[in-house]
């Protein structure tokens, strides 16, 4: 997925979700960068709130875990002296449900991505300090040191691994979304899209995609219609209406939209996902390091104890997100080569 491209498209997908559920989340201010709060609110000892203040966008869930010496003694040494793992987050001005934003408090910076820093830094003994930014300024957080590791949907390229350290923890996939009533489902393969008619953003990732694979079918002689909306809201609107069969978008931002009209009459469901770096590679999405710091293992140590003892998928679980679970964290994974990244 070509990295301004990613961000856009993630942005779109998931401000419609917002857009229809009218979730308020409680705006960030649109400066730089800003402090978010440090701990969460209610947790005891050896505990993380999964989903706390979410507002509707995870269930909330409360796990157990405590620090592993094994995998904090692998901590540079001041980060371990520092006692606290700084996550950046790039969810500024507005936040992007249910991966960051601020939550229904009005100050906690809460979603999917905060709360697996909060889990990591738990497993390394560290207590989280979490920091908001822009998108452009998370990645000078983390090149001056003001931040230690980003949690923040960060895709693994081979150009961002030029300059920075990656464990992965997410797959990086795009989604179909259809009327929970329709028997469509997305096999994987882009024949199975002749016929229908799908909604996409203009300007993103999965409209190329999409567009790549109507070239394919009508050198076939299959016609696939693409969609498109002038907002989110009537881009549903069609979907319930059935003048669309599908919308085409990120999957965390279809996710959450599924959860906030689950139990309306235009509740909706996954019919099939696609990565979103393409047929030949899964994208990843990965804690992002400064390249050198010697923190990549310990992070990917402390998601893999995550894994094999049950956090990872409740924390998945909790935001809908099951479907883009990796078996194993990888330290600098092959990441979106560099003529697509």
């Amino acid at each position: 997925m070509r990295s301004h491209l990613s961000r856009r498209s993630l942005i779109r997908g998931i401000a419609a979700a917002t857009a229809v559920a009218s979730l308020a989340t409680g705006l960030a201010a649109c400066g730089g960068d800003s402090d978010a709060a440090t701990t969460t609110e209610g947790a005891k000892p050896g505990e993380v709130v999964i989903g706390q203040v979410s507002n509707g966008a995870a269930e909330q869930t409360t796990v157990k875990v405590s620090e592993v010496k094994a995998i904090s003694a692998e901590l540079p040494a001041a980060v371990g002296r520092s006692g606290k793992l700084v996550i950046g987050e790039g969810a500024l001005p507005a936040g992007f449900p249910p991966l960051a934003y601020v939550g229904s408090d009005q100050k906690t910076l809460t979603g999917s991505e905060p709360d697996l820093g909060r889990l990591v830094a738990a497993v390394l003994g560290l207590k989280p300090e979490l920091k908001n930014f822009t998108w452009e300024n998370l990645f000078v957080g983390i090149d001056s040191g003001k931040v230690d590791v980003a949690f923040s949907n960060v895709t693994d390229t081979e150009e961002r691994k030029r300059k920075y350290d990656f464990a992965s923890y997410r797959q990086d996939s795009l989604a179909f979304e259809v009327p929970k009533k329709s028997t469509w489902n997305f096999d994987g393969n882009y024949e199975n899209l002749a016929g229908r008619t799908v909604s996409v953003g203009s300007g993103t990732n999965q409209e190329r995609i999409l567009l790549e694979w109507k070239a394919k079918l009508a050198k076939e002689g299959k016609k696939l219609t693409v969609k498109y909306y002038q907002d989110h809201n009537s881009t549903y609107l069609a979907l319930a209406s059935g003048r669309i069969d599908a919308y085409f978008g990120p999957n965390p931002g279809i996710a959450y939209h599924i959860t906030q009209v689950a139990n309306t009459p235009d509740a909706t469901r996954n019919a099939g996902k696609f990565s979103g770096a393409g047929e030949t590679l899964q994208g990843l999405i990965a804690a992002t390091a400064k390249k050198g710091s010697g923190l990549a293992k310990p992070l990917a140590d402390a998601v893999n104890y995550l894994i094999r003892n049950g956090q990872y998928a409740a924390w998945l679980k909790a935001y809908n997100l099951s479907n883009e679970a990796v078996a194993k964290s990888g330290i600098n994974p092959p990441g979106l080569p560099l003529d697509n990244s």
